[in-house]
């Protein structure tokens, strides 16, 4: 038995050669419904772009800064964020270099949380993903 035998058993072998029959009406659909699926994810991701936006939009009125048009922008939301934190803006360079933007980024939320009057601290909470998004939230939206 040579070691080929057990992929050209395999469903997944069927499925590929069987796509190369399919006719043009089966193409069409799936064509279809891949850009459909790729239209949802790029709405997903803009509606989720806008929100973060508006939350961190509302954690620099909050702590008492107006963040302009800057803070829809991607990349460009860390200057309102920075000046906020009240941390020179060329840090944004930090933002940019592997492992030091992790440090950086703790940076900014710690400041951030104090500038909103809570506890500097819970900026290290950004180290843990899907509670990072509650910190975002909490800053948003908590008194």
């Amino acid at each position: 038995m040579n070691s080929i035998q057990p992929l050209l058993d395999s469903p997944l072998f069927d499925l590929l050669v069987q796509s190369g029959k399919a006719s043009t009406t089966q193409k069409a659909a799936a064509a279809g419904l891949s850009i459909a699926v790729l239209l949802g994810a790029v709405l997903f991701a803009m509606v989720v772009h806008l929100f973060m936006s508006f939350c961190l939009k509302r954690v620099c009125e909050k702590a008492g800064t107006t963040p302009g048009i800057l803070i829809w922008i991607p990349i460009a939301n860390l200057v309102p964020l920075l000046e906020t934190a009240k941390l020179p803006v060329w840090l944004i360079v930090l933002f940019f270099i592997p492992f030091v933007n992790i440090a950086a980024i703790i940076l900014l939320f710690w400041k951030l949380c104090e500038a909103r009057g809570k506890a500097g601290p819970l900026g290290l909470l950004m180290l843990i993903p899907g509670v990072n998004l509650g910190l975002i939230l909490y800053l948003a939206f908590a008194d």
